[in-house]
């Protein structure tokens, strides 16, 4: 039997939420109010609940009952979908109900349910490119991000007439859940967090709507407050990752440049992935005065990163405290490290935890945000010759071996092909001088390998790219004074 897309939809509805064979007429009104009712007897061309609702926003639009932008149209999307999602209260009590039964079993259903409701964008993720390329360091992974749509030139027209309210004062902030959306802020109708308790404070638990990994996730202080690294992340970071099995967690650094895109309210991310990083072996075993139960060591990475492994949570956030410490005020000039400039610091940790058995692990990464005349968008920052495959800040995901690329990069990379098998082409600028030196590198270049050649080499610009942010470099001299600072620290002789 034919069904109108109405009909296809409330039923749909029913079928995945807490709504009953009863509540047809009351959902269909309700949907009626929001699309419009003009072309209610529109037959259903999808069948699946994501589907519909993207065919009802169509209908609206062409009904009137919202605006053209982007924008507009995502918010009744979050609307439409909000039908399906339980309310705060009971899904916080669902999720405590069966955590407490199976504490997998909870994460799973709410990672189903922010499926199910379209808060993660699995439609739009399943665009991006992604793959993996061998590289000294291991198997890093590329991502050109084509998920987040692009900004709507109507929509940015009409955000520069609106009245700012300020609310929420973030993307981060609890008061997201539910909240409408605007013409400049995006719809958060479908949006649910948990509630957890982290150090006898209240914390969200949600997920990334455009998320970079599987299950990607962020965890979120309640008050909106700056981030900061200190001994309470370490120990933050590895309670996490003792309530969240098989979850990873860590945080971005907590300064300009070096640090993630929203360092005014303290959140950290995690998720079920397994990362480049996580892989690394240890290059240098390192045995701490005072601390020789921890296992420690440098990690075979790009990036300066010391491991430390043990089944006491205390101990790591002990030791991890005293080699934040240090590193905040270290300074070696044989090497360019600098703590201060006058009183602006320099340095900070990305800290990454996982468990591995009984065992916990703190993966951390030294940071330091110079800037030169030379490097005036950073010393530790990917540098010019890279910054025609990446610019942007060098943030947790990244550190850990997956590149998150900007979408340009889609069409441009085709022309970089066409250009090495001399065909006419529209090459970038930018990209000239470095294809250049990819052509005269491989004068067998083919239609059958070019594409495959110009994955591999922008695998190798992203190893650059970790390379440039290591404080302490690859080369003798730089493992050299990563070892001083080892010392500094105090290693048991």
């Amino acid at each position: 039997m034919e069904e109108t897309l109405v009909e296809r939809f409330v039923k749909k509805v029913i079928e995945v939420s807490d709504y009953e064979e009863l509540d047809t007429i009351y959902l269909k009104n309700r949907v009626l109010a929001l699309v419009g009712e003009n072309g209610s007897d529109r037959l259903a061309k999808s069948q699946a609940l994501i589907s519909l609702k993207d065919e009802l926003v169509a209908l609206a639009v062409e009904n009137g009952n919202v605006g053209e932008t982007l924008n507009e149209q995502d918010n009744l999307g979050a609307e439409l979908m909000d039908l399906i999602t339980p309310c705060p209260s009971r899904l916080n009590k669902q999720f405590n109900e069966t955590y407490a039964r199976d504490p997998k079993k909870a994460i799973a259903d709410f990672y189903a349910l922010s499926k199910r409701n379209d808060y993660i964008k699995t439609k739009a993720i399943a665009k991006n490119i992604a793959y993996k390329v061998a590289t000294r360091y291991g198997e890093l992974e590329i991502t050109i991000n084509l998920s987040k749509p692009e900004k709507d030139p109507k929509a940015i027209a009409l955000a520069k007439t609106m009245k700012q309210s300020g609310y929420p004062k973030c993307q981060l902030c609890l008061e997201n859940e539910g909240y409408q959306g605007r013409i400049d802020y995006p719809a958060r109708a479908n949006h649910r967090i948990i509630r957890f308790t982290l150090d006898d404070e209240t914390w969200g638990f949600q997920y990334s709507p455009y998320a970079y990994f599987n299950e990607h996730c962020i965890f979120l202080d309640a008050k909106h407050e700056p981030m900061v690294i200190n001994a309470k992340t370490f120990a933050q970071l590895l309670e996490i990752v003792a309530s969240f099995p098989g979850y990873f967690a860590g945080s971005n650094a907590d300064l300009p440049i070096v640090g993630g895109s929203i360092l005014s309210h303290e959140h950290y991310q995690g998720g079920r992935h397994t990362f480049a990083m996580e892989k690394a072996q240890l290059e240098n075993e390192l045995v701490f005065t005072d601390f020789e139960d921890v296992k420690a060591g440098i990690v075979k990475w790009p990036m300066s990163v010391i491991r430390l492994n043990g089944p006491d949570r205390e101990r790591l956030v002990a030791l991890a405290t005293k080699i934040l410490k240090h590193w905040q005020n270290y300074s070696d000039k044989e090497a360019s490290i600098k703590a201060y400039t006058a009183k602006e610091p320099h340095h900070t940790i990305t800290p990454i935890a996982r468990k591995r058995g009984t065992n916990y692990e703190l993966d951390l990464v030294l940071r330091d945000n110079q800037t030169s005349e030379q490097y005036p968008d950073g010393i530790y920052h990917p540098h010019k010759d890279v910054q025609h495959i990446k610019k942007e800040n060098i943030g947790l995901i990244e550190v850990m071996g997956l590149a998150i690329l900007p979408p340009r990069l889609k069409d441009e990379l085709v022309e970089v092909e066409k250009y090495l098998l001399d065909r006419p082409n529209q090459i970038a600028p930018y990209h000239l001088e470095w294809a250049k030196e990819l052509k005269q590198a491989h004068p067998e270049v083919a239609e059958e390998n070019v594409e495959q050649l110009v994955k591999e080499a922008v695998g190798e610009v992203f190893t650059r790219v970790l390379e440039d942010a290591g404080v302490f470099k690859q080369d003798q001299a730089g493992q050299n004074a990563f070892m001083r600072f080892a010392e500094s620290v105090g290693l048991t002789k």
